[in-house]
């Protein structure tokens, strides 16, 4: 790993306490903040490396402010094309940066490098997909009245809030930011100030290819100081957020005072379906990556195995040797999963486990944590079973890397069961049985299912987002470009 170096924080502007301090971006220019800034600490080792500014009302109004001045000058004048053009140079740049990049989003997140690698990459082909897809949406006319000529085009929405979450900090900027920039809208993002870093060089990024001043804005500090101005702002035109059930509805009702558009990412508590005719070897070891990934920090992440009780021994025995091979380390060993993101989350996973075990729950498998780790917040990988439908482990979502594992008989009983829980964001389904996956990819309420698979590495072109407590509208795909639009129709009388 590199050293903190001057060259590894080219977007920080000073120093405090003989370490790099990060401003806002406003306007092109970068700020510095009012108030003492954050510490931002390396969940690896709970120590500060960084600091960031703390933005309040005054800086998101100045943000919104230069965002509305963009979309009047510059950056509102630019073709889709031309947009295009600058969302090619900046994925091109990223790649020339990748590894600098992932250093400093692994520091920030505890996560392995090749895992911040592989997100720094995701970025670029964000906006290489979303720069291509910028002049390709296109209106219609619609067959009307003789001697009428109707149009329907698709315009910006405007000034566009987003408030994104700390376990994918890079990707979240790639998957919110490049389909608005696509489209013409002017950004204000509020990153979470426990991992923002590579939000801000993004932004020097962005300056550094030509993005009009105002086109892209970054404010950095607390949710309930920063975040709720941003949501609260009356010249804002949409809301993109994802965290949790909770602050999802405060952003909602924020935005629905001044009757502005939201889609909300509140993550899930997804299951996978294992059936006695599933490859047992390849979901085993699918389903322990889709919990360990990320620490188990992930919306997405497989939190629940369905397992049909005719294999359920064989499949415990295949889950134990894959947990127990789990290595955990800090992001230079390159391990399988790192640490959660603060003491706060450690301590909360730690509780689901420990109520767990207070509650007699069957103990599968366990990887320890080292002792050489000792500093960090790490968690131990855990997988229970069998976990009754109304325990927590089933019915919360846990976010760290904790498994629970439930049986069943039926298909029936497999379909309640999936969607047993207040949930529905991803699901999985393993069986050969061709007639059975398409039955249970009806079935299951939930915005994305995979069969014989898992996540599908991410998939910039999937359209993704939840249902019931999950949330609603679309992310990813070019379904976002829809969300991050509006039409317009206009009616000419030509006779």
């Amino acid at each position: 790993m590199h050293s903190d170096s001057d060259a590894l924080f080219p977007t920080a502007r000073g120093r405090h306490d003989a370490q790099p301090v990060y401003g806002h971006l406003i306007g092109g220019e970068w700020v510095d903040g009012a108030g003492t800034p954050l510490a931002v600490l390396a969940p690896a080792t709970a120590r500060p490396f960084a600091w960031i500014a703390r933005g309040g009302a005054a800086q998101i109004d100045a943000a919104v402010q230069a965002a509305r001045r963009a979309l009047d000058g510059d950056w509102g004048r630019l073709t889709a094309a031309e947009r295009g053009q600058l969302m090619a140079s900046f994925g091109a740049r990223v790649r020339e940066q990748v590894e600098r990049l992932a250093w400093l989003e692994a520091h920030d997140t505890g996560k392995p490098i090749s895992q911040a690698r592989a997100d720094i990459r995701a970025v670029a082909r964000y906006f290489e997909f979303y720069g291509g897809a910028a002049d390709k949406v296109h209106g219609e006319v619609i067959p009307y009245l003789n001697g009428y000529n109707v149009s329907v085009v698709r315009e910006p929405l405007g000034v566009t809030a987003h408030i994104t979450p700390w376990n994918y900090p890079a990707q979240m900027f790639g998957r919110t930011v490049a389909p608005a920039l696509a489209m013409g809208n002017a950004v204000v993002l509020k990153p979470a100030e426990e991992a923002c870093l590579i939000c801000l060089e993004f932004g020097e990024i962005a300056r550094q290819v030509g993005f009009p001043a105002g086109s892209l804005n970054i404010v950095t500090g607390l949710g309930e100081e920063a975040g709720a101005a941003l949501t609260a702002h009356p010249d804002i035109n949409f809301v993109s957020f994802t965290g949790s059930p909770e602050v999802g509805r405060l952003v909602q009702e924020a935005a629905a005072r001044h009757h502005v558009p939201v889609v909300l990412e509140l993550g899930g508590k997804s299951p996978q379906v294992v059936f006695e005719d599933a490859d047992l070897e390849l979901a085993a070891a699918t389903v322990c990556q889709a919990i360990t990934q990320n620490a188990g920090q992930t919306c997405s992440a497989g939190s629940r195995v369905i397992v049909q009780r005719s294999v359920s021994e064989r499949f415990q025995q295949l889950l134990a040797q894959r947990f127990a091979a789990l290595r955990i380390g800090r992001p230079e060993d390159d391990a399988d999963l790192g640490p959660v993101i603060n003491a706060t989350q450690q301590r909360r996973v730690l509780d689901f486990i420990e109520n767990a075990r207070a509650d007699r729950l069957p103990v599968i498998a366990q990887a320890p944590v080292p002792a050489a780790l000792s500093e960090g917040f790490f968690v131990p990988p855990t997988v229970f079973g069998p976990v009754p439908a109304d325990n927590p482990l089933v019915c919360k979502e846990v976010f760290g890397p904790v498994l629970a594992l439930q049986l069943f008989d039926t298909e029936a009983d497999a379909i309640a069961l999936a969607n047993g829980t207040e949930f529905g964001l991803v699901a999985g389904v393993w069986t050969r049985d061709g007639a059975r996956q398409q039955r249970m990819a009806r079935r299951i309420v939930s915005g994305q299912v995979f069969i014989n698979c898992y996540g599908a590495g991410g998939g910039v072109e999937l359209p993704f987002g939840g249902t019931k407590r999950s949330g609603h509208g679309r992310e990813k795909g070019l379904l976002a470009l829809e969300e991050l639009s509006t039409t317009k129709t206009i009616v000419n009388r030509y006779e």
